[in-house]
């Protein structure tokens, strides 16, 4: 069923940045009532001026929060029905990385990647269900990655948890299909996007990480959750380079590692030439404002409608050399 976002209230996680702020401009230009939530509460405003800037019929309301902690999650939901009256869609989207061997990645470090990147989920979706459930409808949208299909080295906690959201995501789906909810789940699986993870991920690779190639622009993805708001999807995934990938894992799980490893090119590939500053949200903020768009602009492909983004993997099969090549 379409859904028309003129003020429709939208709840989006990890708001402050990246595919989160893009998500939220575009649903403001929607008309949308959008509630804004991630740990920054200075570039949360920032998003809200940015919003109001817009000069749309938009309404926004800012609700800083850390979505690994159950109890601020629960008030973010609260203070949206309180605000706006329910909940229509909410993204899952807050995220965190660390780029390391998996020997190297602490059970600390390891315990914070799940509790923001995969409880923060299940606590977003504990949040909003009560009032969804009561309305009988909604869309609840969570934001994985290609890395819930496929593994990539050095990102053992970040696909760990990647997969979980997306296990997690199929079976809520089914559930609430059982129960007649009329709530709609859609599991959003971009490709390498560029935004600023790759700065605020913390890294044991001696240098900042970087996203191998082909890289798309955050506001493919925003295109892709918005569409789903609107046009009920089970799976998408946003990017063909990581849509081959996930049909190569798929046809030859085998090869298809073998050939992410042959000389170290997966591992050279992540490594960016710029220094590790050891700046990293994992634990905290960093003390910055915001931004959509991260710092691999020249690794940018060319990036068509949303639409034309979901054609068959067949016609981008001569990435899989740029991806492979890059080291």
């Amino acid at each position: 069923m379409t859904t028309v976002l003129n003020a429709q209230v939208v709840v989006i996680t990890g708001a402050s940045s990246g595919i989160g702020r893009a998500t939220a401009l575009r649903f403001a230009q929607h008309h949308a009532k959008v509630v804004l939530a991630a740990r920054n509460v200075v570039a949360l405003e920032e998003v809200a001026d940015s919003i109001r800037d817009l000069g749309t019929q938009a309404e926004v309301l800012v609700v800083p929060t850390d979505v690994g902690d159950w109890e601020q999650v629960q008030r973010l939901a609260e203070q949206t029905v309180n605000a706006f009256g329910c909940i229509d869609t909410w993204v899952n989207d807050a995220g965190v990385g660390i780029y390391a061997t998996a020997a190297e990645t602490s059970l600390e470090e390891m315990h914070q990647i799940i509790q923001t990147n995969f409880m923060g989920v299940v606590h977003g979706v504990k949040a909003a269900l009560p009032y969804m459930q009561a309305q009988h409808r909604g869309t609840i949208i969570n934001v994985a990655s290609v890395e819930a299909d496929i593994s990539v080295p050095y990102n053992s906690a970040y696909a760990a948890t990647k997969h979980a959201v997306k296990g997690y995501t199929e079976v809520l789906r089914m559930e609430l299909e059982h129960a007649n909810s009329g709530i709609d789940v859609t599991l959003i699986m971009p490709s390498a996007i560029n935004t600023p993870f790759f700065n605020h991920a913390l890294s044991k690779l001696g240098v900042i990480p970087r996203p191998v190639g082909p890289v798309y622009e955050p506001e493919l993805v925003a295109e892709a959750i918005v569409y789903a708001a609107q046009h009920p999807q089970r799976d998408v995934t946003v990017g063909g380079g990581g849509k081959l990938l996930q049909l190569m894992k798929r046809a030859a799980p085998t090869l298809t590692d073998q050939m992410m490893t042959v000389g170290g090119a997966m591992f050279h590939a992540q490594k960016s030439d710029k220094p590790d500053n050891g700046a990293s949200t994992l634990f905290n903020t960093i003390p910055e404002t915001g931004r959509i768009s991260g710092d691999f602009d020249h690794m940018v492909k060319a990036t068509p409608t949303v639409r034309k983004a979901f054609v068959p993997a067949v016609l981008v099969g001569a990435l899989v050399g740029v991806f492979f090549a890059r080291r």
